[in-house]
């Protein structure tokens, strides 16, 4: 019996336990006050890489069975922030059917009065609200329901196992998994700016940035191929460069991005246009059609 959806998921499962394990290590043998703040500091950046195999996780569960699944959110849960099913509800069938629409997207650009948010506005107001946002997602469509009770239900359980861990040692809990828990959700929310700003469209081939960099492909499970993702949401993350190919002369030129750091130190963020030569390249290395875009969850 198969334990894996996706036999590629199988080494970055491996890591997120191996990270988890490191933390569970320093939090139980880190006996002075700097070993916990200097592991909090380096461990910034790859915990928000993390943050996107959790995005790619509860559109597509890794494993092919709930247990798995539930134990690995938990894992997720300490290292993002984001707890099992809130990214399903706020992202999966919240964002994916309202992103088109800045009254009703979850992670909506725009204030009230239509004017664009800036990046710290929009990181810190999109983060505070995540929850509140998933929970009402959960409760206004019954059909989401049950996901709506498992979210309750392992986000309860996630506070009761942070507060067993700050009861039997609250600074390196702190260190350890609360502050990575807030920084990281504060940073995935932070990235999320830059997939969609500014573009108001009804053509889903022109409402997403996307960003080829194969180093940060690599680490975030192909999130910069924006707008595949978006045509396809159920798509396994391994499969997005193909149908980014098959989409490669309908994405405008100028709707591509450089990654942040540590990618790029210089131009971070910076959008980029690519040659009809760049178009055609990518292009040609598809090997079928582009198939007909699903509706969204």
């Amino acid at each position: 019996m198969t334990l894996f959806r996706y036999r590629e998921d199988r080494i970055p499962v491996l890591l997120f336990l191996c990270l988890f394990a490191l933390d569970l290590t320093v939090y139980f043998l880190a006996s002075n006050w700097w070993l916990p703040i200097l592991w909090f500091g380096a461990l910034i950046i790859p915990k928000g890489w993390v943050c996107s195999w959790n995005h790619n996780h509860q559109h597509l569960p890794m494993f092919r069975h709930a247990l798995p699944n539930r134990l690995l959110e938990v894992v997720f849960g300490f290292q993002t922030g984001i707890t099992s099913h809130a990214w399903f509800l706020h992202h999966v069938v919240g964002h994916h059917k309202n992103y088109l629409d800045q009254e009703k997207d979850e992670s909506r650009w725009k204030r009230d009065d239509g004017t664009t948010m800036g990046e710290v506005e929009y990181s810190l107001k999109t983060a505070l609200t995540a929850y509140p946002r998933a929970f009402r997602v959960g409760l206004e469509q019954p059909q989401h329901r049950k996901a709506l009770r498992t979210f309750v239900g392992m986000a309860a359980l996630q506070v009761v196992l942070l507060g067993v861990l700050f009861w039997h040692n609250w600074y390196n809990a702190l260190f350890v998994f609360l502050l990575p828990m807030a920084v990281s959700l504060y940073v995935t929310v932070w990235a999320t700016y830059f997939h969609h700003v500014g573009l108001e469209t009804d053509d889903h081939n022109q409402a997403s940035y996307n960003i080829l960099h194969r180093g940060y492909n690599l680490m975030t499970g192909n999130l910069g191929y924006h707008t595949a993702h978006h045509s396809r949401h159920g798509l396994h993350w391994s499969k997005l460069p193909e149908l980014h190919a098959q989409l490669a002369r309908d994405i405008p030129a100028h709707l591509y991005r450089q990654p942040g750091i540590p990618f790029v130190w210089r131009e971070s963020e910076a959008k980029l246009v690519l040659t009809d030569e760049q178009v055609e390249a990518l292009a040609s290395s598809a090997v079928s059609p582009p198939p007909k875009r699903a509706a969204a969850a």
